[in-house]
């Protein structure tokens, strides 16, 4: 097998070894992230997966996933980036080292970890990605974390229905996306298995499909903006 170049070899070095910026002598905890063989350190607890391109991250993201802690009684929150999504073109995406670096920077949390894991796991597409997480992590309960927008798209998803079949999923309310959301295909499809705001907290150990509509505080902060707002200089 060929050796992994230094950047590509530190998207799946186990928690806690990562070298921290400024050099030794510092804390590595905050680049702890789930691996491959990490599935022991994981079992017995509920995990939410926030997915995506996060370019950047925000606080919008640390938002949300503190408030699925709280809400959904999570042990963590994994934001797993995505090395590219199928659905976003490639024009103006950092590199994904650059995107794990300030992702790491904004969550700032011990029970929020930053993960590439879906380039270890060779995946592109969430149902397959998480197929193969439940196989790595056979004693975790995953919950999949999402915005009001994302369930509005996901019939555009490839195999969208085996998300709802293998996870629960979470669904946050965001400006201007929480009605046609709720309008929308998948949400009427598995409308007979949506879960009732008092019942989140053991959404992770009820029977697939089910899924919840969260009724969070908003949050302003737009990757859009803050790209256009960069690009300007602003």
């Amino acid at each position: 097998m060929a050796r992994r170049g230094l950047k590509e070899e530190a998207l799946f070095r186990p928690a806690g070894t990562l070298s921290p910026p400024g050099g030794e002598g510092k804390s590595a905890g905050t680049d702890r992230a789930p691996h491959l063989y990490s599935g022991p350190l994981y079992a017995g607890l509920t995990v939410g997966i926030l997915g995506g391109s996060f370019n950047p991250a925000h606080a919008g993201h640390r938002h949300i996933s503190l408030f699925a802690l709280k809400t959904l009684g999570l042990d963590r929150v994994w934001w797993m980036v995505s090395p590219q999504n199928p659905l976003k073109s490639t024009s103006g995406m950092a590199a994904l080292p650059e995107r794990l670096a300030e992702a790491r920077a904004v969550a700032a949390h011990p029970r929020i970890e930053v993960t590439a894991i879906e380039t270890a796991l060779g995946t592109r597409f969430t149902a397959d990605t998480l197929a193969k997480l439940q196989r790595r992590f056979p004693k975790t309960r995953f919950v999949w974390l999402m915005g009001a927008d994302n369930l509005r798209q996901i019939p555009r998803w490839k195999h969208w229905t085996r998300i709802f079949d293998s996870v629960a999923v979470a669904v946050f309310a965001r400006p201007t996306y929480s009605l046609g959301a709720l309008s929308g295909k998948a949400a009427q499809r598995y409308i007979r298995r949506r879960v009732s705001v008092s019942g989140v907290k053991g959404l992770a150990r009820r029977r697939r499909p089910a899924w919840a509509f969260l009724r969070n505080p908003l949050h302003p902060a737009s990757a859009t903006a803050i790209r256009q707002a960069r690009a300007a200089g602003s």
